[in-house]
């Protein structure tokens, strides 16, 4: 069974926004779209841009260095959709955000 592990709270994430995480030594993305929390990995797979630093309308995320866009729902690049970048379970238990990273 995988392991949740607290990382936010939740009123630090308003819908349309995000936050940059650290769980369990990896830097992850938390996203806000319409009261559902989503949680990528923070590196974009062109240059290693900070995901969680860009810009974010509906649920796509557009990194902040040279405008790569994910959809934060399923990690899934709008150029390719064969390229994608590492999703994670997310929970909220009362006001707490918890992702899992294991299996």
């Amino acid at each position: 069974m995988a392991e949740f592990v607290t990382c936010a709270d939740l009123s630090a994430l308003k819908a349309g926004e995000s936050k940059v995480v650290e769980v369990e030594g990896r830097t992850l993305a938390l996203f806000n779209v319409g009261g559902t929390v989503y949680c990528l990995d923070n590196t974009c797979l062109h240059r290693g841009g900070p995901l969680g630093e860009g810009t974010l309308e509906g649920d796509i995320v557009t990194c902040p260095w040279h405008g790569w866009q994910y959809n934060v729902r399923t990690g899934e690049s709008l150029k390719d959709p064969s390229v994608r970048v590492a999703t994670y379970p997310v929970r909220v238990e009362g006001r707490n955000i918890q992702v899992s990273i294991g299996g």
